[in-house]
């Protein structure tokens, strides 16, 4: 046997000996709360606006890194830009769940998972069936008069014949729900996310590098010690955690949910 191929097994034998591990901790815990962020976007083909191809894009384009194009200032002063880019780089109808959506929606129903907190704002929890999610950072999918307040949907902001989003009714500007650079976090969303990781046993943390704040902070207010971190890379929070798995949250967690249905 080549001697890659031999590493490779070991490896992955590794690997399930930890997935094992994990589903041993869900299938005891009916408490646990899901934290999740990019990289499980990614797995549904939405790219990573912070990735080199996004950098990379908005130079070229606007002259500008993406965090000042999803910036307060650019949303104020460069309004027209600010639209073209959003549209082009943080909206993406036609992505779907995948397993890792999939599966924590699945682990809802079964009634173990108490709550989803999320960096995401794509809406693809919802669509696989999740119901108590917080968003930290928003959702494409609200959007609204910042004069009058009016509820538009994504299609409106989305329609291209409108450079800037206008209210049909007072004519004012309609912002996208989404948390800017610049600006805080809803306090009514960080509250309830809180709250369901203080209470929870065990946390599964998925796809996120866990240096964006303030939302990464969120998990210093975990109590317990069943803390599953699974990522592509290393995070600096896989030192607290019980068990880390570095490798793709959806294939993961599909292995995790079927040990789990084995009883």
């Amino acid at each position: 046997m080549h001697p890659g191929a031999c590493k490779d097994n070991v490896e992955e034998a590794f690997i399930m000996d930890l997935i094992e591990q994990a589903a041993e901790i869900i299938k005891q815990s009916d408490n646990i709360v899901a934290f999740t962020g990019a990289g499980v976007s990614t797995e549904s083909n939405i790219p990573d606006f912070r990735s080199a191809s996004g950098l990379y894009a908005a130079r070229t384009k606007y002259n500008h890194p993406p965090e000042y194009m999803l910036s307060h200032t650019c949303f104020v002063e460069e309004t027209e830009n600010f639209f073209d880019y959003y549209r082009n780089n943080l909206v993406y109808r036609d992505a779907k769940p995948n397993n890792c959506h999939l599966v924590l929606a699945q682990l809802e129903k079964m009634g173990k998972l108490k709550a989803v907190v999320t960096q995401n704002i794509d809406g693809l929890h919802q669509a696989a069936g999740s119901k108590n999610v917080y968003e930290l950072h928003g959702s494409v999918y609200r959007n609204y008069c910042m004069k009058c307040h009016k509820f538009f949907d994504l299609d409106y902001v989305m329609d291209t014949s409108k450079t800037i989003p206008k209210c049909d009714v007072c004519g004012g500007i309609v912002k996208p729900d989404v948390v800017l650079y610049e600006e805080s976090l809803d306090q009514d969303v960080i509250e309830g996310a809180l709250f369901a990781i203080m209470d929870a046993d065990v946390m599964l943390v998925m796809g996120t590098s866990l240096v964006v704040y303030p939302a990464a902070g969120l998990l210093n207010y975990y109590r317990k010690d069943k803390m599953i971190l699974i990522n592509k890379s290393y995070t600096p929070y896989d030192y607290r955690a019980k068990i880390v798995i570095h490798d793709s949250a959806g294939n993961v967690m599909k292995k995790i949910l079927d040990y789990v249905l084995q009883g």
